[in-house]
């Protein structure tokens, strides 16, 4: 006599309740995959740097050479420029004083510039040379300026657009973010560490080693979690306890990064690495930072920007040639970039099944 396991009966109540659990937890852990949905041409044949997004609204900030282009990113189109800003770095907006702010490494100036008009304003001399990441923490109303060649910071009042103080860093700043609420981190590249600044006292509070890091570049902030996400010259995203400084584990990217971001729609983590890849890092059930997707994208993209609005990453890059024959004065000489090849990607995400890693476009 064959016995039929019935729908209601304890055994199969139990299975399905396991099955269904099992299908929660897929769910939970599929989360949305990245691809290339769009490449953008963009005039001009030099190098690069930041890119920033307009929060709340739709413009892109790119440092391209010797000038910044604006793109529209509804239309996705080249909306203006300021020019005049030799060896541009990054780009900082203050909408609550309409201006932005520019670092000109070459000349070691601010560009100050009306952010609805985008014409100049102002030029603001750094007290450290090669004025890179530049940041500005609307809690205090000051930009920071972080001089690569001078290992310090310089703090200026936006209000007034005077300097106001240098902080002594005694190592190589790259990016920083701020949290809004007295603290403004910082990584230093060659010291493999991250220093902590007081945006009142202009002072640094507290330097903490990123253990298993080397060359720290990038840098993200969960202002929600308080958590930092630093990337790293040795293939590594750190996540760092906001509070008090320590790692709390790593999880593989690609190499040659140079920028980070964090969704906190999404709560995901992105690097962007020269060698043609993003890589998507989120937190796992324990809290540790795992690789949920690694997005083929396209050599030299190791800058991005995020709107978080639309979950939209915007990177650029060009095509390259040979790299030019090495001398005593540029011993590693980068290639030269194709005339005519720059442009812009734009990464959307789109829903599927969690496996980890995809192909992307």
């Amino acid at each position: 006599m064959t016995r039929r396991f019935r729908l209601t009966s304890p055994g199969c109540l139990a299975f399905v309740g396991a099955l269904l659990l099992l299908l929660v937890a897929t769910y939970a852990q599929a989360g949305p995959q990245y691809r290339i949905a769009h490449e953008v041409p963009l005039p001009g044949d030099e190098g690069w740097d930041y890119l920033t997004f307009e929060a709340g609204g739709h413009r892109l900030f790119i440092a391209h050479g010797t000038r910044v282009q604006v793109v529209d990113t509804e239309k996705l189109a080249v909306a203006g420029e300021i020019a005049d800003t030799p060896g541009v770095h990054g780009i900082a907006l203050a909408p609550d004083l309409g201006r932005g702010y520019i670092s000109a490494g070459r000349s070691g100036v601010i560009v100050v510039f009306d952010l609805k008009t985008l014409a100049r304003l102002k030029e603001i001399k750094t007290t450290g040379e090669n004025p890179d990441a530049i940041l500005y923490d609307a809690a205090s109303h000051r930009v920071f300026t972080f001089n690569g060649r001078g290992r310090n910071a310089t703090a200026v009042d936006a209000k007034t657009d005077k300097v106001i103080g240098t902080i002594p860093l005694d190592a190589k700043p790259e990016f920083a973010v701020s949290d809004g609420k007295g603290r403004i981190y910082v990584n230093l590249e060659d010291k493999n560490s991250l220093a902590v600044i007081d945006p009142q006292k202009l002072s640094v509070t507290s330097v903490w080693p990123i253990s298993g890091c080397t060359e720290p570049s990038g840098l993200a902030l969960d202002a929600a979690g308080q958590h930092l996400f630093a990337v790293c010259g040795n293939k590594v995203m750190a996540l760092i306890d906001a509070a008090s400084g320590h790692v709390l584990g790593t999880a593989p990217i690609g190499a040659g990064v140079d920028a980070a971001a964090f969704d906190p729609g999404s709560a995901l983590a992105f690097a962007s690495c020269d060698e043609g890849t993003l890589t998507v890092v989120r937190q796992s059930a324990s809290g540790a930072p795992q690789l949920a997707q690694s997005v083929p994208t396209r050599r030299g993209a190791r800058t991005m920007a995020l709107d978080v609005r639309t979950h939209r990453i915007y990177l650029v890059t060009a095509d390259f040639g040979a790299a030019p024959a090495a001398t005593p004065e540029h011993p590693h000489p980068r290639p030269a970039i194709l005339p005519g090849s720059f442009r812009l990607l734009v990464l959307e995400p789109h829903q599927e099944a969690d496996t980890t890693t995809s192909k992307g476009n």
